[in-house]
């Protein structure tokens, strides 16, 4: 069964498409079936991938309203073993349709059960908000990943969806756990980037990742070319990035898969593990 994996932070600019986008890209590039979904009304996974607005195209949108089943909504890519749902701007009524409806935060979870056994990851892009959407991504998800910068004020907004997380966790979600924290845009000759990255790795530990993603030229124009980055310039320091952001996640998720094997309790363990990180967030959201 494939694991789901939501790209998340409510702040904005923070390079989650950026992130969903290849780190999808690049685990299809390693041989792995990997499905994207745009989650966002925005739809800048869809563009950045090449698909043109196309109103008559079954979307996410359409999946969450049950008017389509997720089968019907994928799309082919540029790369071999990527698909793609794509999203559309009708999405953002969905925070306003779905408010009544039964099941409405296991929408996307229910929709992407079909799909499980045949993609070995799905990547979700979430909107820059704690929304409907947002919540949908993290019930269905099995972990979340958090792109952030490495600036002073980047905690206090992560510390909302950590604490988010936890809610999720006790009532909707209890496998929910943080895969991983990636710094983005990060500048390591400067010494606030590097006074700033020690300071989250106080805090986030383990959990956040070694690779990091430069701020790069042809990472910011493969957009707008619809391309991925290592399909754009794979010789590019963005797209060697994430490569690497790619090998360091499979091989985690491989450790992890061994230690669970070896342990009868090996679930708990990980979510018992997972817990620490709400209850220290307003702490360190201050001292950010």
């Amino acid at each position: 069964m494939g694991r789901i994996i939501a790209v998340a932070n409510q702040k904005g600019g923070v390079g989650k498409t950026t992130t969903a986008i290849n780190l999808a890209a690049s685990l299809a590039a390693a041989e792995v079936n990997t499905l994207l979904v745009d989650c966002d009304p925005q739809s800048n996974t869809s563009s950045g991938l090449g698909l043109m607005k196309d109103p008559d195209r079954v979307n996410i949108y359409d999946v969450l309203m049950g008017a389509a089943s997720s089968e019907e909504a994928l799309q082919l890519t540029e790369l071999e073993q990527l698909w793609l749902i794509p999203s559309h701007k009708n999405l953002i009524g969905a925070n306003l349709e779905l408010v009544d409806s039964e099941r409405r935060e296991y929408r996307l979870r229910d929709a992407l059960a079909p799909l499980r056994d045949r993609f070995q990851f799905v990547v979700l892009d979430c909107p820059p908000a704690l929304d409907l959407l947002t919540l949908n991504a993290l019930v269905a998800a099995d972990g979340v990943l958090i792109p952030m910068q490495a600036e002073y004020f980047a905690l206090e907004g992560v510390s909302e969806l950590l604490d988010t997380i936890e809610r999720i966790r006790a009532g909707l979600n209890p496998g929910l756990m943080v895969d991983g924290v990636v710094l983005t845009m990060f500048d390591e000759r400067t010494n606030l980037a590097q006074q700033v990255a020690e300071e989250l790795r106080k805090y986030f530990g383990e959990r956040l990742l070694k690779t990091t993603i430069p701020r790069n030229v042809r990472l910011a124009e493969a957009p707008s070319y619809g391309k991925p980055a290592l399909v754009y310039d794979v010789r590019s320091r963005g797209a060697e990035s994430y490569i690497k952001l790619a090998k360091e996640m499979l091989d985690r998720m491989t450790e992890k898969s061994s230690v669970d094997s070896g342990q009868s309790s090996g679930q708990d363990e990980v979510v018992a593990d997972a817990a620490p990180l709400g209850p220290s967030t307003g702490e360190s959201g201050e001292a950010a």
